[in-house]
């Protein structure tokens, strides 16, 4: 397999010839400028042949329906989690956020608690297994989206690394309620809220730093307020709840939750300038072996189209 790398212009597809295996994941720019491309292909095939490209013409002025993921995220999200809440409202099982701090707690108000016990526990298993897969699609397809363009990939990769254990935890705090086995369960709420804090800003200093269609400012400087926001929230939770004021705890961290669903919200602004697709054909039959095709791959340069 040759690795050939091309420069498209908005809205090009590449066509692989008949036979030809090829799988990628593709990102191509909707709007303006060009973006870098990687197609693994077979390596003796394309020898001496021409390759064939195909432009569909786009509005600049469009916004890639990709644009929707990051907000169906945050929405549906929110939604699954109040909807956790005044059922637990309802069945008694805590008490609501507009409780009098004088009146005397039964039941804390924190998410966790909401979803203990049927038949909330059962949407917030739903609702955060749900939410771990989205926020995993959204965490690589911002790694893709920022490879191209980022001049240190370690932060890139850590942002991506990052998100993925904070998705990971979420589907702890889903899976594990807290009066099963409250370790694994304090376990994801760490890796969500720690790690999950640590993306935000990485991601905030990867929009300053990239100025993707220069709208660095225009998405970063809200990136760093609700980067700052969580920070804050996650450190007066831990004074509050060391103080034993819990049902001001609890509203922050129904507070962190929201500002957490919101930033995930923002990357709309970028991913409503790029389309990720993935390419996937049959191999050719008399495929080269691996030691052959790196061999082969290192004959050919990169391509510009």
């Amino acid at each position: 397999m040759a690795c050939l790398e091309f420069s498209l212009t908005p809205g090009c597809l590449y066509k692989p010839a008949p036979n030809h295996g090829l799988m990628a994941l593709c990102m191509c720019d909707v709007t303006l400028g060009t973006d870098r491309v990687m197609f693994c292909t077979p390596a003796r095939p394309f020898a001496g042949k021409t390759r064939e490209l195909t432009c569909r013409g786009m509005d600049g002025k469009k916004c890639s329906v990709w644009m929707f993921l990051p907000l169906v995220f945050t929405l549906f999200t929110s939604a699954g989690l109040w909807i956790v809440y005044f059922i637990a409202v309802e069945d008694n099982k805590i008490l609501p956020l507009s409780v009098p701090d004088r009146v005397t707690m039964i039941y804390f108000i924190f998410s966790s608690i909401a979803g203990d016990a049927p038949p909330a526990s059962c949407v917030f298993s739903q609702v955060m297994n749900m939410a771990a897969f989205l926020a995993l699609v959204v965490a690589v397809l911002r790694f893709i989206q920022l490879k191209p363009k980022v001049l240190t990939p370690w932060l890139n990769i850590s942002g991506l690394v990052a998100l993925c254990l904070a998705s990971f935890g979420m589907t702890l705090l889903g899976n594990f309620q807290l009066s099963n086995d409250e370790e694994i369960h304090n376990v994801g709420t760490s890796l969500t809220f720690g790690f999950g804090t640590l993306a935000c800003w990485i991601q905030s200093a990867l929009t300053l730093k990239i100025n993707l269609k220069n709208e660095g400012r225009k998405a970063g400087i809200p990136r760093v307020a609700l980067s700052a926001s969580i920070t804050l929230c996650v450190v007066l939770y831990f004074i509050l709840m060391a103080q034993g004021i819990h049902m001001h705890a609890s509203r922050i961290q129904w507070g962190l939750v929201m500002c957490f669903l919101c930033y995930f919200g923002t990357f709309a602004v970028e991913f409503r300038h790029y389309r990720f697709e993935i390419i996937c054909s049959e191999y050719q039959e008399n495929f080269l072996s691996f030691s052959e095709s790196l061999s082969e791959a290192s004959e050919y340069q990169t391509d510009q189209v």
